[in-house]
């Protein structure tokens, strides 16, 4: 990262001097809107310097912005673990060599490398139960668990790289509607592969190093797997877009769940995504997207609740054919408003049938809200 690491060293400091000063019954609040007016800063300059200046973003700038907004996750989640008194600390210390030692292990899981550079989010607590017993319970061999998902990183990229060899050799006619549908499926394909392997990479790297085995937890099993962001399998069969939703980016999922949804009072989903697009940099097509993901799985609720106690077991599974296809192409139009973040996005959905796919879903939801009310 160069001279932009200081993005995130600047972040740690400030927190640990949150921590010391403030009282951690608000602590929580003074640390969400320190550390988000940070992220926002940087979100906007770069936004600035792309779409004013026209300016070309050093690569660097951009990896320590993504590392920013994953430690965000982490020293928010701290926070409310503070907050709700998960975790406790004194600074009653005598000395300020103890008063040092017992920030330590704060600044360690802050700047921990291995899920600093691509996640996932690991609580507090574990990764200290971790890091005090591992010299009592040393992790097991991760070779094994590092090679299958190796082989499943391979797997992931040969996929993505017939994908794109047959959008690259494909003749693009978006007024043909079939084929201009599964040419930006297979586009948002493409990218949600990236996902999948970046997260694998990240498993891997932090299985190398001893870490995300949880063997001390009775219901979880040492495989390694427990440490991660979703498996690609699963999320792809999701039949519902709020399966969908839970399932992709599962600790991020998790954390935005606990640090908006619980808490909001009114409107919790439209208000978590909202965060959601604040959080990943509040670009045109971050509004568009996040917005329609809310009120598809909005929708998804409702529908789900009115047609499914009326429909029978050959027609439940009908229903969960087409189920997939609309979730697929739903999530289709998502990710290429969220990838490609500006008009392009945005032109492409408008020109190809598969922008209707969200549409129908949002007009069946105020169908049913009105039939609700009546």
């Amino acid at each position: 990262m160069g001279v932009y690491s200081l993005l995130l060293f600047t972040s740690t400091s400030v927190f640990i001097l949150l921590v010391c000063s403030v009282d951690l019954r608000h602590v929580h609040t003074w640390v969400f809107t320190v550390q988000m007016l940070w992220q926002t800063f940087w979100h906007l300059l770069i936004q600035y310097r792309e779409y004013y200046l026209h300016e070309p973003v050093s690569i660097r700038l951009f990896v320590a912005v993504s590392s920013l907004m994953l430690l965000t996750q982490r020293i928010t989640s701290l926070s409310m673990d503070l907050q709700e008194k998960r975790v406790v600390l004194t600074f009653k210390a005598s000395s300020k060599r103890k008063a040092c030692v017992m920030l330590l292990p704060l600044i360690s899981y802050i700047l921990n490398f291995t899920t600093l550079l691509g996640g996932p989010l690991c609580s507090y607590r574990h990764f200290v139960s971790l890091m005090a017993g591992i010299s009592l319970h040393a992790p097991p061999n991760p070779l094994g668990v590092v090679l299958l998902k190796l082989m499943q990183i391979i797997m992931l990229e040969c996929v993505k790289f017939y994908v794109v060899y047959l959008l690259k050799h494909s003749y693009y006619d978006s007024y043909s509607s079939i084929y201009g549908v599964l040419w930006v499926w297979g586009l948002a394909l493409v990218f949600r592969i990236q996902y999948y392997s970046h997260w694998r990479i990240s498993e891997c790297l932090n299985n190398a190093a001893g870490f995300g085995f949880w063997e001390k937890e009775p219901e979880d099993s040492p495989d390694g797997c427990k440490l991660s962001d979703g498996d690609y399998c699963t999320i792809e069969a999701s039949s519902r877009m709020s399966e969908f939703a839970r399932r992709w980016n599962a600790t991020t999922a998790s954390w935005l769940r606990r640090l908006i949804y619980i808490r909001c009072k009114r409107f919790p989903l439209f208000m978590t995504f909202s965060f959601s697009l604040w959080w990943h940099g509040c670009h045109l097509g971050h509004f568009v997207g996040m917005w329609t993901w809310a009120a598809t799985v909005k929708a998804d609720y409702h529908i789900h609740r009115y047609l499914h106690p009326k429909l029978s077991s050959t027609q439940s599974k009908i229903y969960s054919c087409l189920g997939w296809i609309n979730t697929q192409m739903i999530v289709a139009c998502i990710v290429i408003a969220i990838e490609l973040r500006d008009m392009s996005g945005l032109r492409l959905l408008s020109i190809t049938y598969i922008g209707l796919f969200p549409l129908l879903n949002i007009m069946l939801l105020f169908i049913l809200l009105k039939l609700n009310k009546v």
